[in-house]
């Protein structure tokens, strides 16, 4: 990285390839920055700074960041799992009610997304 002398002003400017003059840009400076430049501010780089600010936590906070990011992703999976289970309540109940009210087995396939087998069961 020594001999890598780019300026942020001058990425891009050059001859060489943008994208490599970013990357090598950001790991020369990365110890440096609070934020991430503008010039290099996009997706790719900013899950890079992410976990490079990840990767200088210590043993303690390392630990207390997985176990809110395990919190989070089992909390996550708990919403989702209820939504989708109370949303296929809400397609029985309806499939159920388009039944009492006579509406042909087509319909109710249409409308639901259910199977015949599966309307026939209710």
């Amino acid at each position: 990285m020594p001999n890598f002398n780019l300026k942020e002003i001058e990425l891009g400017t050059g001859q060489h390839s943008i994208r490599l003059d970013k990357w090598l840009y950001f790991i020369k400076h990365l110890e440096d920055f609070q934020t991430i430049p503008a010039i290099i501010a996009d997706e790719v780089f900013s899950q890079a700074f992410e976990k490079a600010e990840i990767a200088k936590f210590g043993q303690k906070d390392l630990y207390d960041y997985e176990m809110n990011l395990k919190f989070y992703r089992d909390y996550k999976n708990t919403v989702t799992t209820a939504f989708d289970e109370g949303k296929l309540e809400g397609i029985i109940e309806t499939a159920k009610s388009f039944k009492k009210l006579g509406v042909t087995m087509e319909t109710i396939m249409a409308a639901t997304g259910l199977t015949k087998e599966q309307i026939d069961g209710l």
